[in-house]
């Protein structure tokens, strides 16, 4: 089976992935992609301002053959007027 490798950028560090996983196909890399970049969001909650997960996906050759990023954005809302009258 290939190896993947999968380097995570939150917009502060870069984390370059040494050891990989033996993934059946491309597929299922995107697969594990998609799945950890919720956990980098929930583990690095930005302060407002916007913030872009990335994960870069390589193949044994080094090649980097999928990316994936996840944006979020925090926003304060003014308050509501209040239904009262």
């Amino acid at each position: 089976m290939p190896r993947y490798f999968f380097d995570s950028y939150d917009g502060d560090r870069f984390i370059p992935d040494h050891e990989g996983l033996e993934l059946r196909d491309i597929a299922a890399a995107e697969r594990e992609a998609r799945k950890a970049l919720p956990d980098m969001a929930k583990d690095a909650l930005p302060d407002g301002d916007p913030q872009t997960f990335i994960i870069s996906v390589r193949n044994e050759a080094g090649q980097v053959v999928l990316r994936a990023a996840l944006s979020l954005v925090v926003e304060n809302l003014p308050e509501f007027p209040s239904a009262e009258r």
